[in-house]
């Protein structure tokens, strides 16, 4: 009995013992519990703070997108106002041109009218001498005739006087009969001398007549010589004050192209401050924002690790939502400052081999390749002239971007090709018809978009699909412009709905 009773308290005692450490472990449990209750709270405090932190980082990358978009079109207005001033310049510099033109013209005209106003005052003096020669002629004429008329009188009287004396012959006729047929055959040679005479009176009057009328004619002539040349000093002095009027706009077109000048060269160095300011303020940005986002996606990589246990399923989601966000972030950071990278560069352009650079982006994309099933294949990739590690971006771009938007069903075929050809064959504005450019085009057998979004896929964030959809920032392609930009050349997508992509890039052979 004694012995029972012992074995009775001895299992007593154990159980109060037993009891004791099961008290003093939930006593511990709790206490853990407890400490596990504040660590949670702790953790949601901290989950609420960074979400907090995220919403304001969101808040603020919202707001740094708005005034980089607000900067981005302050440059676009003024890059067309600048483009304006050059349109204005270049038409201003062609209304000179013809001015000038026009100006050396009315000198070559001026020139040549006081070439012939020469010749024509040289012939009015010509014709002055030629007149004064003929004036003195006819007063030798005249002094001549009237030295005629003198010796005709004379001639008359001596007649007169021979008449007379015939008469008195007559009387003696009978005595000087010899005399007087002498007398008489001189009186017939003194008429028939007297009528020569008269002649040539008569031809040297109608001669100095026929003088008269064209000294006449010459003088009229002469009026009118001076009225033309009186005429001609008139239009001499007007084109002279035409030409001091255009003279005069044209030092004042001068000046007004040299302040467009001043005022373009200000502007252009307007917008190099702002693209840097621009650049700049995306770079520092980045940087600035990627150190909070590390942060963000550190800790969601921690709770998720260590505190998966204790998490709902709901709230499991809402983490591995914010680590894929956070990872989308990530993207788009690395992606502005990328795309800002490709303005901020030295531009340093070298001979370099296309394929080299297509084979380095396919051993990088190899994984994608061999998932997507695809072929990439190339057709005579010469060297060209390019800035080597920009293009290795800008064909990783267009190469990832053709396996991204692939047919699910269907295997993708990539098509890379080079050729040289003329300018003027592209039938673009933008490029010369005088140079030779170098045309790489990549084709795909993807989805394809359609035509009318063929401008609006180069600019920044812009996508044709949902995030849900297709991964992406919608920078790619905007990158691939700016780099093509870069070389001076331009790019152009071609494409239907479900019939593929093509994307052509001219840029100078040389």
């Amino acid at each position: 009995m004694k012995n029972l009773i012992t074995e009775k308290s001895n299992e007593l005692l154990t159980a109060n013992k037993e009891l004791a450490f099961q008290n003093e472990e939930k006593e511990k449990r709790a206490a853990e519990l407890i400490i596990a209750n504040k660590e949670l709270v702790f953790q949601n405090d901290e989950k609420e703070k960074r979400a907090a932190e995220l919403a304001i980082a969101n808040k603020e990358l919202a707001f740094q997108n708005d005034e980089k978009e607000k900067r981005a079109a302050e440059l676009t207005i003024a890059n067309k106002e600048l483009a304006f001033q050059n349109e204005e310049k270049e038409k201003r510099a062609a209304e000179l041109v013809i001015a000038n033109k026009e100006l050396a013209f009315q000198n070559e005209v001026k020139e040549k009218r006081a070439a012939e106003l020469v010749i024509a005052n040289k012939e009015l003096a010509f014709q002055n001498d030629e007149k004064e020669k003929r004036a003195a002629e006819l007063v030798i004429a005249n002094k001549e005739l009237a030295f005629q008329n003198d010796e005709k009188e004379k001639r008359a009287a001596e007649l007169t006087i021979a008449n007379k004396e015939l008469a008195f012959q007559n009387d003696e006729k009978e005595k000087r009969s010899a005399e007087r047929e002498k007398r008489a055959a001189e009186l017939v040679i003194a008429n028939k001398e007297l009528a020569f005479q008269n002649n040539e009176k008569e031809k040297r009057a109608a001669e100095l007549g026929i003088a008269n009328e064209e000294l006449a004619f010459q003088n009229n002539e002469k009026e009118k010589r001076a009225a033309e040349l009186i005429i001609a000093n008139e239009e001499l002095a007007f084109q002279n004050d035409e030409k001091e009027k255009r003279a005069a706009e044209l030092v004042i077109a001068n000046k007004e192209l040299a302040f467009q000048n001043d005022e373009k060269e200000k502007r252009a160095e307007e917008l190099i401050i702002a693209n840097k300011e621009l650049l700049a303020f995306t770079y520092i940005s980045g940087h600035d924002l990627q150190e909070p986002l590390r942060k963000i996606q550190t800790f969601v990589t921690i709770i998720l690790e260590n505190e998966n246990a204790n998490l709902s399923e709901n709230g499991k989601y809402n983490f591995k939502r914010m680590q894929l966000a956070a990872g989308r972030m990530q993207q788009l950071i690395d992606d502005l400052l990328a795309f800002s990278r490709i303005s901020t560069t030295e531009l340093k352009f070298e001979k370099t081999e296309l394929s080299w650079i297509v084979d380095e982006v396919k051993t990088e994309l190899k994984d994608t390749i061999q998932e997507k099933n695809a072929t990439i294949e190339t057709n005579e990739l010469g060297p060209v002239n390019i800035i080597a590690f920009q293009f290795r971006q800008l064909m990783y771009n267009l190469i990832s971007n053709a396996l991204k938007f692939s047919k699910p069903d269907v295997p993708s075929h990539i098509l890379i090709t080079s050729r040289i050809i003329k300018g003027s064959s592209i039938k673009n504005e933008k490029l010369s018809p005088e140079k030779n450019y170098c045309n790489i085009t990549v084709k795909d057998n993807g989805i394809g978009f359609e035509p009318h979004f063929s401008e609006r896929i180069f600019e920044v964030f812009q996508k044709l699909h949902g995030k849900e959809v297709y991964a992406g920032t919608g920078i790619g392609l905007a990158i691939v412009k700016k780099i093509v930009e870069n070389h001076n050349g331009i790019i152009i997508a071609t494409s239907e709905l479900q019939q593929g992509a093509t994307f052509n890039i001219y840029i100078p052979a040389s």
